[in-house]
């Protein structure tokens, strides 16, 4: 085959099936064959014309599972036929300071994959050597895909949290980011709050692993929370900054309110709840590609899964808006290989 399928965003919500050229992949790259890519809201940055040029085209997608066909030269560590993903951050280059000093999220010349870079909406996709993450036998394409980004997401939060096991952990939202951190919390050992808008999520949040449920429309969650001893972590995934202003209060001493879901307006914080408990408001952008490995096996280890809608390839656009929507119960994922 010398040509591959891949959609093309440019402009504004405008989504394009296109034939590419094959080609060889670059020094320190590897080419593959894409199976599944993920459909996360951070598409909007490609699809919605938030990138700096967007009239030049994009293949959106940075939930990427496939299998290695080509390797450039350099590439040692990865041959053809290894079954790999690709997450948001396309991968390190080792020569900046964040590299030197094994800061690799923060690398200063790293691609983000389906935004700055093509990214999984197509049958073959590209990335650095140093980006890619072995995917384990046990676990499909299909839910390998969303733990890439979502999964890695909000088990690398946690983790920065330094919670010891049975202490309170909040979650906030039960979403495309929500359904995953409940399930990591409970696995870690903690005794876990879930937190949400409206009674009828709460059987849900209770399966995924919530032991309280507080309902953000009927009570303030901070002093919710503060009634319940106190959350050392509290992970944020709303898309809302207002949503989040109130956990802060619900914070232990020494809590963390951890800040995973972007959100287009600002957090309003009171410096008094920061300075009497010495609280702390964090961000998590994602984790490194190893840190997506240890993320995967934690997943088979403790059977975690997300729940996934799956769209075939050709209905892209539709699966990008069926996320947009908020009504996907919680992750598309678009079957390429199939």
């Amino acid at each position: 085959m010398s040509t591959y399928r891949a959609f093309e965003a440019t402009g504004v919500h405008n989504l394009r099936l296109v034939e590419r050229e094959l080609a060889d992949p670059a020094p320190g790259h590897v080419r593959l064959r894409v199976e599944a890519c993920g459909v996360c809201h951070t598409d909007v940055l490609a699809l919605e014309g938030l990138r700096q040029d967007p009239s030049q085209p994009v293949v959106p997608g940075h939930e990427i599972v496939g299998v290695i066909d080509a390797v450039g030269a350099g590439v040692t560590a990865w041959q053809p036929g290894d079954r790999v993903g690709v997450g948001f951050l396309n991968g390190h280059c080792w020569e900046c300071e964040p590299c030197r000093r094994g800061d690799f999220v923060n690398c200063l010349k790293q691609e983000q994959t389906g935004t700055t870079t093509d990214g999984g909406y197509a049958e073959v996709a590209y990335a650095r050597a140093s980006g890619l993450v072995r995917i384990p036998d046990g676990i499909s394409a299909l839910d390998a895909a969303p733990l890439l980004c979502a999964g890695l997401t909000t088990f690398a939060a946690l983790q920065r949290g330094h919670a010891r096991a049975g202490s309170l952990v909040a979650v906030q939202g039960i979403g495309g980011l929500g359904h995953l951190a409940l399930q990591y919390a409970r696995s870690l050992g903690h005794r876990v709050a879930a937190v949400a808008r409206g009674g009828e999520k709460e059987a849900l949040a209770r399966r995924l692993g919530a032991d309280e449920y507080i309902d953000s429309t009927s009570t303030d969650p901070g002093a919710a929370l503060r009634d319940l001893g106190g959350a050392s972590i509290i992970i944020a995934t709303a898309s809302s900054g207002s949503s989040m202003n109130p956990l802060v209060q619900g914070l232990a001493p020494n809590g963390r309110l951890i800040v995973v879901g972007a959100a287009p307006d600002p957090l309003t914080l009171a410096t008094p709840d920061l300075i009497f408990g010495t609280r702390s408001v964090v961000g998590s952008l994602t984790g490194s590609a190893i840190e997506n490995e240890d993320n995967l096996a934690f997943t088979l280890a403790h059977g975690i899964r997300p729940s996934v809608e799956v769209m075939p390839f050709d209905r892209a656009m539709e699966g990008y808006e069926r996320m947009l929507s908020g009504k996907a119960r919680f992750r598309v994922v678009l079957d390429v290989a199939a």
